[in-house]
């Protein structure tokens, strides 16, 4: 796992290549992964390490991956267009997604 990346797609492509192949989405109850239906809360989660993105034109324009693995074992990628803080997330999963690591 690089330590930085010149490009979103660029980490996506590399970290999935290293097994971060789930695509988890937040939700009300935490995180979700897309494609199985499952739901895992933030105590199911170790957040691995998370890259922030600006965009070119607009520097408010941030987006942070988070990479992550579960308890069990899951590991995949998070993307947060507005950071983890602008959502519906409960504490709980707030404080896990903190960017102060």
């Amino acid at each position: 796992m690089d330590n930085s990346y010149t490009s979103l797609a660029e980490a996506i492509t590399n970290l999935q290549l290293e097994g971060f192949t789930a695509d988890f989405n937040l939700c009300d109850a935490g995180v979700e992964n897309k494609h199985k239906k499952e739901v895992h809360s933030g105590d199911d989660l170790n957040v691995v390490k998370y890259y922030r993105f600006e965009g070119m034109s607009d520097p408010d324009d941030n987006t942070v991956l988070y990479v992550i693995e579960t308890n069990s074992g899951e590991k995949g990628l998070l993307m947060d267009a507005y950071g983890a803080y602008s959502g519906n997330v409960s504490k709980e999963l707030m404080d896990k997604l903190k960017m102060s690591r």
